[in-house]
């Protein structure tokens, strides 16, 4: 019997199962895949928007160098559970202030990279941009799922739509659902960007608020720095001018000597004024050493004792383990000399002023942090008013009278402590007294000994051909006759191009003498660098009243004679490098 047969339709329904089957597996295959690229697209959307929003909280903390400011703004990202590490960085790519769940850490340096996956989290950074300045950089990490766990899930769904064709209805409504939550994420980028727009908007017109407020302290001092400053060489320019009008007009040796003697006191005070200006600013050549601080503090008890009166007394506290501390030690004897004269200015009846000093070991507090001796200059005196407290470390701001007081006495202690790598601080109660603390890191070299003194009488007369280059022609005549008068030979060069066309035509010089701020865009210690490289047995003395290029001559082991200086230092650092080249 034959057996029946199977209509076409029924026999093609393997065919059409089998197809099916494979049709519903690439769907499947093709829903995980467009899930996942729909994953990793709002991943790296909600990601980059918060990086935005971080690069935009910081722009402020950035630019003014405030990490505790950047340490509040990325601990604000723990209510993210999402994200597991973030990190804000300088200009150079160091971070400066992180956030990380337990057991992660941020990387201590990132470079600008495109969004990607590390180590299974999503990593995106983002600049931080102010006036088209890129300050730094902020980076995020977010966690993702496994890729092997969503692919599971993805071929768990394949497998069951060939499994049960009823599968296929479920996958569309999955796909739906995806389709729903993407719009969602979608909406809340469109939100989280919204608030970036308005955080940014606020930001700004913070910073437009505090630039303002900025604007107006910077005249303030400014105001009162120059008014300062013209107060203070007027009155030396006017004991110099006339001095030397009355030198003209007196045939008395003796008188003219005392006239000579007062000239030079105001020409030194205005060489002291500067450098007090330049400690403030933090701009002058300090010459750090180690020192011993107790020693050296006892060491100037007759200075102390002389510039205090008789109804005050000096107490001292310092312990025998007192760490060393690198500062140059002519501006920390003039630090506690200004504190000393300060305290003794706001005792009028007498009482106390204690120097105490001791260490601190881990010391943290601000950007302070680390080993560091801190050393206290208080007095019993009437106090300093809370709304005059901020403003004691301004260049000639004084709370003095009239006559009584440059306002550079705090200003000079506080840049020589901050030159010196720490910070001064004050604390006052009115009625109770005054404490100003210094803060100095501490060293760990070995003590600078001290260095023998030289005396000019046992160097004979100069001797030899010098070529001076130096562009103020004011300046370049007087020194020119000072090195007349030393028994030089002396030819002059207004710049450092004409210098060295004089040594190519006349090579019988045997010294080069050179300032370091001249125009032509060539500076002293180039100029130096080009006769050393030409003629490298010629010696070469630099100077300078104060220029940046300072720093760099000496760092080059350049010798360097500072401004203003008189014709003894002139002739002791002449004949210093004329012998060593004999």
């Amino acid at each position: 019997m034959t057996p029946p047969k199977i209509p076409l339709r029924w026999r093609l329904v393997p065919a059409i199962a089998l197809a099916s089957a494979v049709v519903l597996l690439m769907t499947g295959l093709a829903i995980g895949a467009y899930s996942e690229r729909v994953y990793q697209g709002q991943k790296q959307q909600e990601a980059g928007v918060q990086a935005q929003i971080l690069a935009a909280s910081v722009t402020a903390a950035l630019a003014f160098n405030d990490r505790n400011a950047a340490s509040e703004y990325i601990a604000a990202l723990r209510a993210n559970p999402e994200v597991e590490t973030a990190g804000v960085y300088d200009e150079n790519g160091v971070l400066v202030a992180s956030y990380a769940r337990p057991g992660l850490t941020a990387p201590a340096h990132v470079r600008p990279t495109p969004p990607h996956v590390e180590q299974g989290r999503l990593v995106v950074t983002a600049p931080v941009v102010q006036d088209d300045q890129e300050l730094g950089l902020v980076s995020v990490q977010m966690a993702t799922e496994p890729f092997a766990r969503r692919w599971v899930r993805y071929g768990g769904t394949g497998l069951l739509v060939i499994m049960a064709l009823v599968m296929v209805g479920v996958l569309s409504v999955a796909h739906g659902l995806m389709t729903r939550a993407s719009r969602e994420l979608a909406t809340r980028a469109d939100e989280l960007a919204d608030a970036n727009r308005q955080l940014l908007v606020q930001i700004a017109e913070r910073e437009r608020a505090e630039e303002a407020l900025r604007q107006s302290q910077r005249l303030e001092a400014l105001g009162r720095l120059t008014g300062g400053v013209a107060h203070d060489f007027n009155n030396i320019l006017m004991v110099a001018s006339s001095g030397l009008d009355l030198i003209d007009r007196t045939t008395d040796p003796v008188r003219r000597e005392a006239i000579r003697a007062g000239v030079r006191q105001a020409v030194e005070r205005g060489a002291g004024l500067t450098r007090q200006l330049l400690t403030f600013a933090r701009r002058g050549a300090l010459k750090p050493e180690v020192i011993d601080l107790a020693a050296r503090i006892e060491g100037m008890g007759v200075l102390l004792e002389r510039s205090l009166r008789e109804n005050i007394q000096v107490a001292l506290s310092l312990p025998p383990d007192l760490w060393a501390v690198e500062a140059d030690p002519s501006e920390l004897e003039l630090a506690l000399l200004n504190l000393a004269v300060n305290a003794r200015d706001a005792m009028p009846s007498g009482g106390q002023v204690r120097i105490e000093a001791e260490n601190l070991a881990g010391f943290k507090q601000g950007e302070l942090l680390g080993d560091y001796v801190r050393l206290s200059v208080s007095d019993t005196g009437g106090g300093i008013a809370p709304d005059q407290i901020g403003h004691v470390f301004e260049p000639f701001f004084t709370t003095k009278e009239v006559g009584k007081g440059t306002g550079l006495g705090l200003s000079q202690v506080y840049g020589f402590t901050r030159s010196s790598g720490g910070d001064a601080r004050i604390d006052s109660v009115v009625g109770r007294g005054t404490k100003v603390s210094l803060y100095l890191p501490r060293s760990r070299k070995p003590l600078t000994r001290a260095e023998e003194p030289k005396t000019l009488e046992s160097v004979p007369d100069g001797q030899g051909r010098i070529l001076l280059v130096e562009d103020d022609p004011a300046v370049a005549a007087m020194v020119c006759e000072m090195l007349k008068d030393l028994g030089y030979e002396v030819s002059h060069a207004s710049a450092a191009a004409a210098a060295l066309d004089v040594l190519d035509h006349e090579p019988a010089f045997d010294l080069v003498f050179s300032d370091m701020v001249m125009p032509g865009g060539m500076d002293g210690i180039e100029l130096a660098r080009e006769v050393g490289r030409r003629r490298p047995e010629l010696p070469i003395l630099l100077t300078t009243g104060f220029s940046p290029a300072a720093a760099a001559a000496q760092r080059e082991g350049r010798r360097l004679l500072p401004k203003p200086y008189t014709i003894e230092n002139l002739a002791a650092a002449l004949k210093a490098l004329l012998g060593a080249k004999v």
